[in-house]
């Protein structure tokens, strides 16, 4: 049998707040910062390069704008109050590529997220378009896991 590399399109969220389809989730990157260190007495006249510490990207999730939901805002709004005073703001969430069953084949689980900046569709009078919304996030881990 061929195998085909995966198909982009049909994806879930689980983000904490209501199960509405979200449209494009960006950002899922990992990256680990390089050390250079070169010390005075190395015979070679160039730097080494170590691993340092590793890097996540803010992770973009977009989804129409629907009637009376402001959740992305009030998620948003919850930060300002900060943990000290009780606002548990953080949230692990977890976006999952789905095969044709429905079932997750591969799973990114994001730790602590949280958002940064929420966008609201652009409004354009002779446009004939979906008013789309999104949600920055910024995040403390991802783990990828795939399924058998």
């Amino acid at each position: 049998m061929a195998k085909y590399p995966l198909p982009k399109f049909h994806f879930k969220v689980d983000w904490g707040g209501t199960n509405i389809g979200f449209t494009e989730v960006t950002g899922l990157t990992v990256e680990t910062e390089v050390i250079e260190y070169r010390h005075g007495a190395a015979p070679e006249y160039n730097k080494t390069k170590q691993p340092g510490l590793q890097k996540y990207g803010n992770i973009t999730m977009k989804r129409g704008t629907f009637e009376n939901d402001n959740e992305f805002y009030t998620w948003w709004d919850q930060t300002k109050l900060f943990e000290e005073k009780g606002a548990k703001f953080r949230r692990d969430l977890t976006v999952s590529l789905l095969n044709e069953n429905h079932e997750p084949i591969v799973a990114w689980k994001i730790k602590n997220a949280w958002p940064t900046k929420v966008q609201y569709a652009d409004l354009k009078a002779d446009a004939n378009e979906i008013a789309i919304e999104s949600v920055e996030l910024a995040h403390e881990g991802v783990v990828i896991s795939n399924k058998a």
